[in-house]
């Protein structure tokens, strides 16, 4: 049965009602049954929506789409690791968030919602409302004042209008919750559908690699959306025994602001409190996750781990990818610094998203 069902109380509601967060004031996750064929991928677009069946949108025409996904994986060396590297940079609006805001604001058109609110660093509000341009849809993104003035041209440039907000990012977190009691919230740290749409990596990963999972991913983590997601897709192929095991899910932070490698270490069961320090990789700065307990637990399921890097190691790694013809934001080199303490096998199958692209945010 498809329903939102909620982490902290267990309340379940129908996936028809509009909603965002459980009544007791926790977040929701999507609780669907994914039943789906390989052989009818094979005969379909090269888009994120070929999975049509694990993507809970009822309504064919309420699909906001510029047929994104199935970004290029390629070969490419870290030191003595041969990984790979997924270009999610490519997407329409730059970014991996992509994926969340297609079946997010396709949900929301779906749900006849005319107006939307988010807050965002910058690349989920480039993406939602990029897709609410497409969708007709109006949006108000509230952005941290230190967020990339590019970034925030982008937002402007679609047509939504931009409320900064002074202060560090979870500044602006707190400023949209009070906008969402008399909007829709389309954030892509609580509304369940944008994980919906995160989780689209398992699936493209798992084809290209010729319909096995990696030994490990990488991800950037700071509201964990991608990370969340990927364990969600991995899920749904572990469930149709399409794969032996989930790949372990490794999470990098800056060490400019890493409350969950201090959570996950210390064995803590509440967010630590730290404070932020300015960072190139602003696309992770966030002090207090509102999934950092769900972000944890899957990091322990699959045997994965949390480690932090430094503004060094981030600008070295942006450096080389971009000389390497990746040219990406320092966001996405974040992931590949953190290889240096991977301690898995040299052989390991290792996937690294590169989540941004450089134009919006450089060294």
């Amino acid at each position: 049965m498809n329903q939102f069902k909620c982490a902290q109380c267990q309340s379940t509601y129908s996936l028809r009602e509009i909603r965002w967060k459980c009544d007791c004031g926790s977040v929701l996750d999507i609780e669907c049954e994914v039943q789906f064929r390989v052989d009818d991928w094979k005969n379909r677009f090269p888009t994120l929506w070929r999975y049509r069946e694990a993507i809970p949108i009822d309504n064919e025409e309420a699909i906001v789409s510029f047929h994104e996904g199935f970004t290029p994986l390629l070969p490419f060396s870290v030191g003595n690791r041969q990984i790979y590297v997924k270009l999610e940079y490519l997407f329409p609006s730059g970014s991996f968030k992509d994926r969340g805001a297609s079946v997010l604001v396709s949900k929301v058109k779906e749900l006849g919602i005319q107006k939307v609110v988010i807050d965002s660093s910058g690349n989920a509000g480039c993406a939602v409302s990029t897709y609410c341009a497409r969708a007709g849809i109006a949006c108000d993104v509230y952005v941290p004042e230190h967020a990339s003035p590019a970034k925030l041209k982008q937002i402007q440039t679609v047509g939504a209008n931009v409320c900064t907000v002074p202060g560090p990012r979870d500044e602006a977190a707190k400023a949209v919750l009070k906008a969402a009691e008399s909007e829709f919230y389309a954030g892509h740290t609580w509304n369940p559908f944008f994980y919906q749409g995160t989780k689209t990596i398992a699936f493209e990963v798992w084809e290209q690699l010729g319909y096995r999972a990696p030994d490990a991913l990488l991800f950037p983590t700071g509201s964990g959306s991608f990370l969340i997601g990927a364990y969600l897709g991995f899920r749904d192929l572990h469930s149709l025994n399409l794969i032996e095991k989930l790949p372990r899910l490794i999470a990098v932070q800056t060490e400019r602001c890493a409350p969950l490698y201090k959570m996950f270490h210390e064995n803590l069961t509440e967010v630590p409190t730290v404070s932020p320090q300015k960072t190139i990789a602003e696309g992770i700065a966030v002090a207090s996750p509102a999934r950092a307990k769900q972000i944890v637990q899957y990091v322990r399921e699959t045997n994965g781990t949390v480690v932090k890097v430094s503004e060094e190691e981030i600008r070295r790694c942006t450096q080389k990818l971009c000389r390497n013809g990746f040219f990406v934001e320092p966001t996405s080199a974040a992931a590949i610094a953190g290889l240096a303490q991977y301690d898995g096998p040299t052989q390991d199958v290792i996937v690294v998203p590169l989540t941004g692209h450089g134009l919006k945010s450089s060294v």
